[in-house]
């Protein structure tokens, strides 16, 4: 009958859930396995949120490789490789937590609680795929960077081939 948190850090969705309880008791009225429901509701949109602003800056990487890419660029590619590989390795197991949470696996949680976390587990799945493309993204941006600048270095060495070329053939 009862739900505890643990956390170094606040966590916004937490405080929100516990506003709206504050403001409305019916939340608390439907019991734990309900209120948990609404925390893991809550901070999977909030990773939704944060995967959508990454898939944002690997479209504006993607234009930044093309018009002036620099070393900042490459930085910022690896940087969300990073955190899509860090969030994977969050999201996977928690998927097999709602899995069993949905499945009725635990006996804290009532058989008319399961749907929620069955949605909370579908919100998981999606999640998890959009996390692998943007995976993919960010390995294709990283391909392209790196193309770009072969690219402009190969046409470097061709001006200093010509320039050699010139002086070369002066001398003899």
């Amino acid at each position: 009958h009862y739900l505890v948190t643990h956390h170094k850090d606040p966590i916004e969705a937490i405080q929100r859930i516990w506003d709206l309880c504050q403001k409305d008791q019916r939340y608390l009225a439907k019991g734990a396995g309900y209120l948990l429901y609404q925390i893991s509701d809550e901070i999977v949109n909030d990773s939704m949120v944060m995967i959508e602003t990454m898939d944002d800056q690997i479209d504006k990487l993607e234009d930044e490789i093309f018009t002036e890419a620099q070393q900042a660029t490459l930085a910022h590619i690896f940087s969300i490789k990073r955190s899509a590989h860090t969030l994977r390795h969050t999201l996977l197991p928690q998927r097999e937590v709602f899995f069993k949470l949905a499945r009725g696996d635990f006996d804290l949680i009532e058989d008319n609680d399961r749907i929620y976390f069955r949605d909370v587990y579908d919100h998981m799945v999606r999640l998890h795929e959009i996390n692998e493309s943007l995976r993919d993204l960010a390995g294709g941006a990283l391909d392209t960077y790196l193309s770009v600048v072969n690219n402009r270095m190969n046409e470097i060495m061709k001006v200093l081939t010509i320039i050699a070329t010139i002086f070369i053939d002066r001398k003899s």
